[in-house]
C-alpha cells in the first residue's frame, strides 16, 4: 500500500512488533480518513489482535520500528497512558469489566481523569439498556450487554479512533446486528473505528475500507476502487450459505475481493 507522504487522520506506516524473539506484526501499513471504519481481518494467528496492541502502544507485543500518526500526533513515541490522552480508546477482546462495580461505576471510573468524554446521558441515550442495569454489577452483564458496557466505558473518555478486538464473539446474530447499529452510530459522530474480526462478513457490512492480514504481513487492501462497490459484491461471491462467514478460508475471501468484476482491470 502505498501512503502519501503527509499522514492521514490516523496512519500505521510499516510498523514491526516481537513478543520477545517472536516477530509477530511485520510491517503493517495502513490509513484511514476521520470517521471511517476499518476491518482488520485475517485467519486465527494472523496477528490481528497483536496489531491492535501494537497499535494501542500496550508494550506487549513491543514495537521496534515504525509510526503511528492520529491527527498529526506521533503515538509512536507514546506510552499507552499518553495514547489515550490523545484519544486513542482500546477496546479489548476480553472486555475488561471490572468486578465488583455497577455498570454505572464502571463508566465513572474511565472518567477520574481528563480528558473526559460522553457524558452518562449521552451513553445512557446510546445504550438504553445500560441505562436500565446501571445498579447492577458489571460482571453480571449478558455477553452483549458486557461489549455495551466496554465500548460505553471507552466512549467515556475524549476518544477519536476506537480500537474494537472481535466485538461480535459469542454473541447472537440479533446482538451483532445491535452491535453494528451502535458502531455506525458512533461514525456518525465522527469517531474512527478499527474494528478486528473474524465475523468476516458482518464486518464488511459494517466497513468503509479493509486491510487483510495473512501470517502477520498486509495480504492486500481493499482500496482500489470506491470500497462499498468491492465490498457488495465480494459479498455476492464469496459464499454465505455454509457454517458461517468466520469458518470461511481467508483465501476465499481475498479471491472474492480480487474478482475482476471486483475491482478495476
Amino acid at each position: 500500500m502505498t501512503l502519501s507522504d503527509t499522514p492521514a487522520y490516523f496512519s500505521v506506516r510499516d510498523i514491526h512488533a516481537y513478543y520477545g524473539e517472536s516477530y509477530i506484526v511485520q510491517g503493517i501499513s495502513f490509513e484511514i480518513n476521520e470517521g471511517e471504519i476499518l476491518a482488520l481481518l485475517g485467519r486465527n494467528g494472523a496477528g490481528k489482535t497483536s496489531t491492535l496492541r501494537a497499535i494501542a502502544r500496550t508494550g506487549d507485543p513491543q514495537v521496534t520500528q515504525g509510526e503511528i500518526w492520529l491527527d498529526g500526533d506521533p503515538l509512536h513515541e507514546m506510552a499507552s497512558f499518553e495514547a489515550s490522552r490523545s484519544g486513542l480508546g482500546l477496546v479489548p477482546e476480553d472486555r475488561r469489566i471490572i468486578q465488583g462495580l455497577t455498570v454505572e461505576e464502571n463508566i465513572k471510573l474511565a472518567q477520574i481523569a481528563p480528558p473526559i468524554g460522553w457524558s452518562l446521558d449521552q451513553i445512557y441515550e446510546l445504550f438504553p439498556r445500560l441505562e436500565e442495569r446501571r445498579k447492577q454489577e458489571g460482571v453480571t452483564l449478558s455477553g452483549g450487554e458486557q461489549q455495551m458496557l466496554a465500548i460505553a466505558r471507552a466512549l467515556a473518555r475524549q476518544v477519536k479512533i476506537l480500537l474494537l478486538d472481535e466485538p461480535y464473539e459469542g454473541l447472537a446474530p440479533v446482538i451483532v446486528q445491535e452491535i453494528a447499529k451502535t458502531l455506525s452510530h458512533i461514525r456518525e459522530q465522527g469517531i474512527t473505528t478499527v474494528i478486528v474480526e473474524q465475523n468476516a462478513l458482518a464486518a464488511l457490512k459494517l466497513a468503509d475500507r479493509a486491510v487483510i492480514l495473512d501470517t502477520a504481513q498486509l495480504s492486500m487492501t481493499a482500496l482500489r476502487r470506491p470500497f462499498w462497490m468491492m465490498r457488495n459484491c465480494a459479498l455476492n461471491i464469496w459464499p454465505s450459505n455454509g457454517p458461517g462467514g468466520e469458518d470461511y478460508p481467508l483465501r476465499s475471501l481475498k479471491d472474492a475481493l480480487l474478482q475482476r468484476d471486483c475491482t478495476y482491470g
